[in-house]
């Protein structure tokens, strides 16, 4: 199936849209000339990124936690009487929660697993259907990570949640693919990028408030946070990227070229039957 090179008047549905790759996905969508369904738990980032588009640009912001079944059926239910279809899905909004699995609280698990994974569930479970029974050309673009690919240490919440997001868009493709719909699916997996998502914490929902002081938990998160502030490739760039993906029809989306040589020895270790290759290990 050929990628989605016309997108001229058509409709996509972003989540986290209120900041990172979410804003930068809704500033290049309305570039093309596309209507804009946009979600985040920030309702006033939400403004903020509607007031970045063209003043004619055609936008519904709906504010809600992706985590939430209810929340990503509203939104369904809001793009199609608004617009009456949906082409391009972008499962976008994540979290991060840093420290070793022995201090993740149950509550960090549940955010977590909440907003990265099951976001993405409620996504394909509430859009699938409807354009299967459009029949249009669409795409589902699911953002996961280099997580998704790799076990990092200090991100085991984050890993399993990211190498769900992994799996479930590799089924996702298969089980289109059985039945020749005409649905692309990609798997977008960034390394450290300068967004928002260090700060995540900041929309935890009260009855999920972090209570882990451990100090390995601190430190961890620290070192999340210095990745993050020093990543090499923009926002912007990666925006850029998926978009060229879903117009190539192109699944595996790996932003940063420094990042295969790392996959190849997790694989390699596996088929080796060796112990688990540490990516974040000097040299490796």
């Amino acid at each position: 199936m050929p990628g989605m090179r016309e997108l001229q008047g058509k409709v996509a549905v972003i989540t986290g849209a209120g900041s990172g790759f979410g804003r930068e996905l809704a500033i290049l969508c309305a570039a093309e000339g596309m209507a804009l369904a946009l979600t985040d738990i920030d309702e006033a980032s939400l403004v903020a990124t509607r007031d970045l588009l063209p003043e004619d640009a055609r936008t519904l912001l709906i504010g809600g936690d992706i985590g939430d079944p209810v929340t990503m059926e509203n939104v369904a239910n809001q793009t199609f009487k608004e617009f009456g279809a949906a082409h391009l899905l972008f499962n976008n909004a994540g979290v991060a929660v840093a420290g070793p699995i022995w201090t993740s609280t149950l509550e960090d698990w549940k955010w977590t697993l909440d907003v990265n994974l099951m976001g993405v569930v409620h996504g394909i479970r509430n859009f699938v259907p409807r354009m299967l029974e459009q029949g249009d050309e669409c795409h589902i673009v699911n953002t996961a990570s280099v997580a998704g690919l790799l076990s990092v240490p200090g991100s085991s919440s984050y890993c399993v949640s990211k190498h769900g997001v992994v799996t479930i868009s590799e089924c996702l493709y298969h089980e289109l693919q059985l039945v020749q719909a005409k649905i692309g699916v990609s798997v977008l997996c960034p390394a450290f990028v300068k967004t928002g998502i260090a700060d995540s914490a900041r929309n935890r929902p009260d009855e999920l408030a972090a209570s882990n002081t451990h100090p390995m938990t601190k430190a961890m998160d620290q070192v999340m946070r210095d990745a993050v502030d020093k990543g090499k490739i923009s926002a912007v760039e990666v925006a850029q990227v998926t978009m060229d993906a879903v117009k190539e029809n192109r699944f595996y989306i790996l932003t940063h070229s420094n990042i295969t040589g790392a996959v190849e020895a997790r694989v390699r270790h596996i088929l080796d039957d060796k112990k688990p290759h540490n990516s974040m290990a000097r040299g490796a």
